[in-house]
């Protein structure tokens, strides 16, 4: 006897449209965890890591500046070099309280000669930021991988070196890595920058802020600061100048943020 079975085709199509769509939605729940994932590890722990190690940098320059300097020895010519063809804007650039550490001995009051560069992508001077609670170590150069991703700021090829007629101008990522420059849009004029280096401190004075130009601005950090795409904004007169630059808005790097300042006299 032959026995018919309706609908059985039916069931099984659905059944098989239920497999489908069950698979489809554990793969979207697999994408979406290790998405998360990948945001927490560029968001929360690479700022772990970076204030970690530039805590740590902050604390080993302030270590080896309380050494007795070396013995003089003669000059052996440049040892490091800016190793940049000119300045210019950095592609991308939170914060943190650092201990502020021991203060170094001496003030700088007024620009001095440019010493040779420190050498390429190693940090040199600290930054503080008493509005900000930032305490951040300047390195050599804006190389992503190599200074900004540490949590440092960098120092840009070719501009002036701290305390020195001309313009220090440094980068620093406003997101994630350390984040040192996040909050400088809240900076306001008065505001103190101050820089250490092996024996001296040099403040400076918040003067002017841009919120906002091209990451192809490069008269922000010319040895006069003035924006060539907003010429509105700058300064006007040679002197002993310091800028900050990131990008904003935060999470992107579509523009720029810039604060200067002057040095206190």
């Amino acid at each position: 006897m032959r026995v018919v079975v309706q609908g059985g085709g039916r069931r099984g199509r659905r059944a098989g449209l239920a497999g489908v769509l069950w698979a489809g939605a554990e793969l979207a729940v697999t994408v979406g965890v290790v998405v998360l994932l990948l945001v927490v590890h560029q968001v929360w722990w690479t700022n772990r890591q970076a204030l970690a190690a530039a805590r740590e940098e902050v604390r080993e320059l302030e270590r080896d500046w309380a050494l007795p300097p070396p013995p003089d020895r003669p000059d052996s010519g440049d040892s490091g070099g800016s190793g940049g063809s000119g300045p210019s804007v950095v592609p991308e650039a939170s914060s943190a309280s650092l201990s502020a550490g021991p203060s170094v001995p001496a003030r700088g009051t007024a620009p001095r000669a440019s010493a040779a560069p420190p050498v390429r992508e190693s940090a040199y001077g600290v930054l503080r930021i008493p509005r900000l609670g930032v305490v951040v170590p300047v390195a050599q150069g804006v190389d992503k991988r190599a200074v900004l991703d540490k949590g440092y700021a960098g120092h840009y090829p070719g501009t002036a070196q701290p305390g020195a007629q001309g313009n220090f101008a440094l980068a620093g990522h406003r997101n994630t890595h350390g984040e040192p420059f996040r909050y400088i849009n809240r900076l306001r004029a008065g505001d103190e920058l101050i820089v250490d280096v092996r024996g001296q401190r040099y403040t400076y004075v918040v003067g002017r802020t841009l919120a906002q130009t091209s990451e192809r601005d490069t008269g922000v950090i010319a040895p006069v600061p003035r924006s060539t795409v907003r010429p509105e904004y700058g300064y006007d007169e040679p002197g002993a100048y310091i800028t900050l630059t990131t990008c904003t808005p935060e999470y992107t790097s579509t523009y720029r943020l810039v604060v200067w300042g002057t040095l206190k006299g």
